[in-house]
């Protein structure tokens, strides 16, 4: 059986439309409210745990859907799947507090949380398929990093715990649409997965460590792209510049 490429890519945007939703609600707090107390930073914190619980759900249930479909496509016969718990009011603190310490660039603040959403998502997936001996790949979608492109060379494995800190997903970043399939079968497969394809890449890569072949990936990848990444922050800049005008405006009126 493959999944195929549409089926797919619905799933993926259906996680990042939750994400974005979380992270840019938010943005829009800190826009338009002050954190500079302790009792702003309360309901800040507050505001941050309920976003972060309404689509950690969301995520979790997305992530349910995909498992089940998945089993049921494979007549694997394994209970349908449970989602994970999400982030908790420690989880949620810790990652304001320890974002806003480096910057208080609202969209790394938003991002924060969008990153512990996405979190409940992947939780979710890993927690059923160990529970149920699933194997399970790191599907990589989109502007790939260096790191996603190593553990989608790993290809198929079986699930463990191994991949696992803290009982969480060790490795989500913000902004990413790759995430773990999992399958009952080795007839199973994600079209346009080739893991062969990124394990050549990585091994192709100069530098004897990691952590040298990675930086080696990443700067290929800057080079080839470099057009592409700059006319993003220009765009990116010249929206902020649109909003803080606009926000002076409304201030003057």
């Amino acid at each position: 059986m493959t999944i195929p490429e549409k089926t797919w890519d619905n799933y993926i945007n259906g996680l990042r439309r939750v994400n974005d939703a979380a992270s840019g609600k938010v943005i829009r707090y800190l826009e338009t409210h002050a954190v500079e107390t302790k009792e702003q930073m309360k309901a800040f914190i507050d505001y941050c745990y309920a976003i972060s619980s309404t689509y950690g759900e969301g995520a979790a249930a997305l992530a349910c859907e995909m498992y089940d479909a998945v089993a049921i496509a494979s007549k694997a016969g394994v209970p349908a799947a449970i989602p994970a718990e999400v982030a908790t009011y420690g989880d949620v603190a810790k990652s304001v507090y320890g974002t806003m310490a480096q910057s208080s660039n609202v969209n790394l603040i938003g991002n924060a949380i969008g990153r512990l959403v996405k979190r409940t998502g992947v939780d979710t997936t890993m927690n059923n398929a160990i529970r149920d001996g699933a194997e399970w790949a790191w599907i990589p979608k989109g502007d790939t990093c260096p790191f996603c492109i190593m553990l989608a060379s790993q290809g198929w494995q079986k699930a463990s715990k191994n991949a696992m800190k803290g009982g969480h997903a060790e490795h989500i970043h913000a902004n990413c649409d790759c995430t773990y399939a999992i399958r009952f079968n080795n007839k199973t497969n994600v079209a346009g997965y080739t893991p062969d394809a990124y394990l050549e890449e990585y091994k192709g890569a100069e530098g004897s460590t990691t952590e040298e072949k990675l930086n080696y990936i990443r700067r290929q990848n800057y080079a080839n792209n470099r057009e592409k990444i700059l006319e993003q922050k220009k765009t990116a800049y010249q929206k902020r510049k649109e909003l803080n005008s606009s926000k002076a405006e409304e201030q003057e009126v």
